[in-house]
């Protein structure tokens, strides 16, 4: 059967319900505010790793229904009226966007995207958006941690193959790349993320030749410029170490030793037979060849094997990284923050028991506050778009739950985080390249405190809401 997707349908149904409703009740000239954010962060972590922007403005300014979309409704929901599917045939994103750009470090109830359309359009697109900020910037997170792990050391994508589908593996190895990978397994990706392809072989290649040896040494004719050669099929210490060996002293006697060669492993004891594979390496003259490992590898693996002094310095991580295996959702959400119908403007805000759940109310940016002697990060402060903050002066951040919890910040300065992307439809943002957003996470790093990237424990990164935005929402609830 031939099924070909159709991208603009990629959404939760209610999505048109509500706005079929909005079309025919009159609604759909009002122009609506809705935040995306996270809620808390995952991996019981300290951050989140931003990711998705450049999807989003892709699928936004390409958003249009044609006619089979139109006849696959019609068909399936006669509770659509004519109305509203003449609407989606016309349909165009006419809003704005402003987003954190990718590669940023970004925390719980902090806007990622601060969307401002008519009422309509913002529902349309709301679940389409959250699969991509979702996805990309759990990936993003958790490549994040593992590179952070590594200390340094290379970080590949290798987890195509256990991927929740071919889409995800080519988003996530984009977003794990953002992340700090140095590269992807993933062929599809090199077009989007402008890298190749990295790999090197697997333990069905090896058992195809008559002996490891002729596997290798074949292995040598068609890929001379890097070779790593997997070591484990047979005995890794006894068999797979002592054969490359062979094959590396016969290239440096031929002068064709390349510059990048080494071994893989991929099962046991990663720590002792990477120890002993050195050993071996350096006995025999080849003190700089490559060491990787695979083997359902996440941070705290790898983090252990630091500690065990092993002697590793590639990482190739699939299954834990790919589908960001502890916590597979992240869990972002949508929510309506404002609403202007017919020029009168009404802030909104969802009401919970839980006082976390209790949405900011208002058209609202992010800033982020840094010590000036030290360039750290301080807090970040969610305020009203027309806000100003007033660098000379000291400034009282309150926790936007625990009230009593304050602190005065002195001899500091102020970044916007959130740019424009797209004004009136059009797209006005040049999105950087994979390299760019992965430099701004180092960068992004550096201007964070230990405390508050460590594995576990994390220091909470303070995220506090200013006077005139706390007390606009005390006064809704109050009402």
């Amino acid at each position: 059967m031939e099924f070909n997707r159709r991208r603009q349908l990629a959404t939760d149904y209610y999505q048109l319900s509500m706005s079929n409703v909005y079309v025919n009740e009159g609604k759909d000239e009002d122009i609506a505010v809705f935040d995306l954010f996270v809620r808390s962060n995952p991996f019981n972590g300290g951050y989140l790793v931003c990711a998705g922007l450049e999807q989003v403005v892709d699928y936004l300014t390409n958003l249009k229904f044609d006619e089979k979309d139109i006849d696959i409704l019609k068909n399936n929901h006669p509770e659509l009226t004519e109305k509203f599917l003449d609407y989606l045939r016309n349909f165009r994103f006419t809003g704005e966007i402003y987003g954190i750009p990718e590669g940023s470090i970004v925390f719980p109830h902090e806007p990622l995207i601060r969307i401002k359309a008519p009422l309509i359009q913002a529902q349309i697109i709301e679940t389409p958006l959250l699969s991509i900020v979702n996805h990309q910037t759990l990936i993003a997170t958790k490549a994040a941690r593992i590179v952070q792990a590594a200390e340094g050391d290379a970080v590949l994508e290798f987890g195509l193959r256990r991927a929740h589908g071919s889409e995800a593996g080519l988003y996530g190895a984009r977003a794990a790349v953002i992340g700090g990978c140095v590269g992807t397994s993933n062929v599809e990706s090199e077009d989007l993320i402008k890298l190749p392809a990295k790999g090197t072989m697997s333990h069905s290649y090896v058992l195809s030749y008559a002996s490891e040896y002729d596997a290798f040494w074949t292995y040598t004719k068609y890929n001379q410029d890097n070779l790593i050669f997997l070591v484990d099929t047979y005995n890794t210490l006894e068999s797979g170490v002592p054969n490359a060996i062979r094959v590396f002293s016969k290239l440096r006697d031929e002068g064709r030793l390349p510059k990048t060669y080494g071994i893989r492993l991929d099962s046991g004891d990663l720590a002792y037979l990477s120890k002993e594979a050195k050993t071996m390496l350096v006995e025999n003259g080849f003190d700089d060849a490559v060491i990787s490992a695979s083997s359902d590898l996440d941070e705290y693996l790898v983090r252990d094997l630091k500690l065990q002094g092993a002697q590793i310095n590639l990482w190739g991580v699939g299954t834990k990284l790919i589908t960001a295996y502890d916590q597979p959702a992240l869990g972002a959400v949508y929510k309506l923050a404002q609403i202007d119908s017919k020029g009168e403007i009404t802030n909104k805000l969802k009401i919970s028991n839980d006082p976390g759940k209790i949405t900011n109310p208002g058209y609202k940016r992010v800033v982020r506050l840094y010590d000036k002697d030290s360039n750290k990060a301080l807090a970040d402060l969610i305020m009203l778009d027309d806000e100003k903050v007033d660098e000379k002066k000291p400034l009282t951040i309150f926790h936007p739950v625990h009230t009593w919890k304050k602190r005065v910040l002195t001899n500091f300065y102020v970044k916007e985080m959130m740019v424009p992307v797209i004004i009136d439809g059009k797209p006005v943002y040049k999105s950087p390249s994979i390299s760019e957003m992965q430099q701004h996470l180092k960068n992004e790093f550096e201007t964070m405190w230990p405390a508050t990237t460590r594995f576990t424990n994390p220091h909470e990164y303070h995220v506090d809401l200013s006077d005139k935005l706390w007390n606009m929402k005390l006064g809704i609830l109050n009402q």
